[in-house]
């Protein structure tokens, strides 16, 4: 069943997306891909796997980022091609989310110390611990950075969360 349905596992999953200006789509679909990858192999971490559903979005709902990167070619051309909503936040309320990978690139960059992880639990109704009805926003898979061809700069990074539906964790 889809990650939008109702049964196991995830009823929300978003992918929250740091870049850097001038990136291309195909590393942002690529570092999207992977981690959604990732989470759909996530069993024996306590937390159900995202559903194979065969859609180019890999079970996502939707990409978020941090509002002075969501006009970035690449980011919009990637969000467009896996046929998802891009959601944006501003540095501050990002900068409120507690997440286990902070940097000081993404602070001096466009300030706040997390873009991908942040962005993520956001999306998916919180974040910093916060509880929404039906669940709690977790951290699937953290902060993964893209993988450019050799010798270029990382110029993205991807993070997993989702609304866990209680009783279901194994």
């Amino acid at each position: 069943m889809s990650a939008r349905g109702t049964g196991a596992g995830p009823r929300l999953v978003t992918v929250g997306v740091g870049t850097c200006a001038g990136v291309p789509a195909e590393e942002v679909l690529d570092v999207v891909v992977s981690v959604l990858a990732a989470a759909r192999t996530a069993a024996g971490t306590g937390r159900e796997p995202l559903p194979a559903d065969g859609a180019a979005s890999g079970g996502a709902t939707a990409l978020a980022t941090v509002q002075a990167r969501a006009a970035e070619p690449g980011l919009l051309a990637a969000a467009r091609r896996l046929d998802l909503p891009l959601i944006a936040y501003d540095a501050r309320t990002l900068a409120r989310v507690r997440v286990p990978h902070p940097s000081d690139f993404s602070r001096a960059a466009v300030g706040t110390p997390s873009v991908a992880e942040a962005a993520a639990l956001l999306a998916c109704g919180g974040g910093g611990g916060t509880t929404v009805r039906g669940g709690a926003p977790v951290l699937l898979v953290p902060k993964t950075k893209s993988r450019p061809a050799a010798g270029a700069p990382v110029r993205a990074t991807a993070a997993v969360a989702a609304l866990a539906i209680p009783g279901r964790e194994r």
